[in-house]
């Protein structure tokens, strides 16, 4: 007994490597958000071209027959926005706005690993209609595109830009026709079915309307897709910041009224088939 002993002693030990499941694998980078006054909201990601994409959110609340309007002297309604809470890890962010005319929005901003989610509330807690009809987030997509975010030719990025017309995905070069006349130039609107074309951005007005309320970009490698969406929404809207709208619908809230908005943000790998697939189930509404 003494002797088998010592014999197990003496023989090495063997450490046998644990298999790891995949299930087990480094979880995928998650987006996070942060806010700067006066009013930028900020997702940062080390998979996203130029590390963070700045919205200004919100550029403004507006009022309807904006189409052939004065921006400043008509259109916009000034806003007090405040931050209420940023969770510790930096995906749940919170902010209220307050609308000169007495609307109280309150926003619910979350990010994961390939998106951004918004739930929004607006409630009208006077005893008079609100103005405000319409709200802008405008999302900034130079350096995502590959462009410079400041200064040279507003259109450069088009060619990386998209919306969906006859259920197709047609880049912003091909659109025909293109508006080319309105109050305020350059840049395109495009008005859904059942928002009057007398109530949009006061910039060119496409006679087309889209497919679907989802409007987007590539990336300047083309290895990623950006893309946005918001129900109800007003209108798509190509700007002059290298930038893209999907601007939500309030439709003045009536007194003692509250409306709730949700949109999404898709950061994600090129796969316009998944993208199609994740936008079809989160926005049913918006489907023919």
């Amino acid at each position: 007994m003494n002797i088998l002993r010592a014999f197990f002693t003496l023989l090495p030990i063997i450490t046998i490597p644990l298999l790891t499941s995949p299930s087990t694998s480094a979880a995928e980078p998650t987006l996070t958000l942060s806010y700067e006054e006066p009013h930028w909201l900020i997702i940062h990601g080390d998979q996203i071209p130029g590390k963070e994409i700045r919205i200004n959110y919100l550029e403004a609340y507006c009022r309807a027959d904006s189409t052939d309007a004065d921006w400043g002297k008509h259109t916009v309604i000034k806003h007090k926005p405040q931050l209420i809470s940023l969770s510790d890890d930096q995906t749940t962010l919170k902010l209220r706005d307050t609308v000169s005319d007495g609307l109280i929005v309150d926003h619910t901003i979350r990010a994961s690993s390939d998106e951004v989610e918004f739930q929004i509330k607006a409630h009208n807690p006077t005893n008079q209609r609100s103005e405000a009809h319409w709200a802008q987030p405008c999302i900034r997509l130079g350096d995502f595109t590959g462009f410079p975010n400041r200064g040279g030719d507003l259109d450069d990025y088009l060619p990386k830009c998209f919306v969906f017309l006859d259920g197709t995905l047609v880049r912003m070069p091909n659109i025909q026709p293109w508006a080319k006349q309105a109050r305020y130039i350059p840049g395109q609107v495009w008005c859904p079915k059942g928002v009057p074309r007398t109530d949009v951005n006061p910039r060119p007005l496409s006679s087309l309307v889209t497919s679907n309320g989802l409007i987007g970009c590539y990336s300047g490698d083309e290895k990623m897709i950006f893309a946005v969406a918001f129900e109800p929404y007003q209108e798509l809207f190509q700007g002059v910041a290298r930038c893209l709208h999907s601007d939500f619908r309030l439709g003045g809230l009536l007194p003692n009224e509250t409306k709730k908005i949700k949109g999404k943000i898709y950061l994600m790998n090129t796969d316009l088939p998944k993208l199609l697939t994740r936008y079809k189930s989160d926005f049913t509404e918006q489907q023919p």
